[in-house]
């Protein structure tokens, strides 16, 4: 049996592969949930399928946690895994991010464990913002989430014309 036409064509524009054509797997949207008493938070729906049984949580920034699934994980570490050792900021980045992470499993009602040191990280308390962004999902206190969004609000229009000048918007 030939197999060649079991695989959809690429799409040639942007529209048509979203209607189309199978698109990448992507996380987005906005939440609010909250911390249970055994620092557990409940994972949107919405990303439950894509994000898998197992994820791994690490600091991320702007003192927001990050949360991908595994298969997103191992291209993350392994394109910081080629990044060049002889310069500090990389070496710093690198061990800021990897010892940072803990693999977390998702319970049966989506929930998973924030361990202590990223729950301080990310200053954490009962409410919680979870957004997707495209591969990944952070984590964020809901204050500084809610001063962030006010800050990028001011500055709109400059990023929409940067993105605009590489064709992203």
């Amino acid at each position: 049996m030939d197999n060649v036409n079991n695989f959809k064509k690429p799409c040639k524009t942007r529209i048509k592969r979203h209607l189309e054509c199978e698109a990448p797997p992507m996380f987005i949207g906005e939440y609010i949930h909250s911390i249970d008493t055994k620092k557990r938070v409940a994972v949107p729906a919405k990303f439950r399928s894509e994000l898998g049984k197992k994820a791994v949580i690490t600091r991320g920034p702007d003192r927001s946690l990050v949360l991908y699934s595994m298969n997103e994980w191992n291209k993350v570490a392994s394109k910081i895994a080629e990044l060049p050792t002889g310069q500090r900021d990389m070496r710093s980045f690198a061990r800021f991010f990897l010892a940072g992470a803990s693999e977390v499993e998702l319970d049966n009602l989506g929930r998973i464990l924030i361990p202590d040191f990223l729950k301080s990280h990310a200053e954490l308390e009962e409410e919680v913002v979870i957004i997707g962004v495209f591969k990944r999902i952070e984590i964020w206190n809901k204050q500084h989430w809610e001063k962030y969004k006010k800050e990028i609000e001011g500055a709109a229009d400059q990023l929409a014309e940067k993105l605009g000048e590489i064709g992203a918007y």
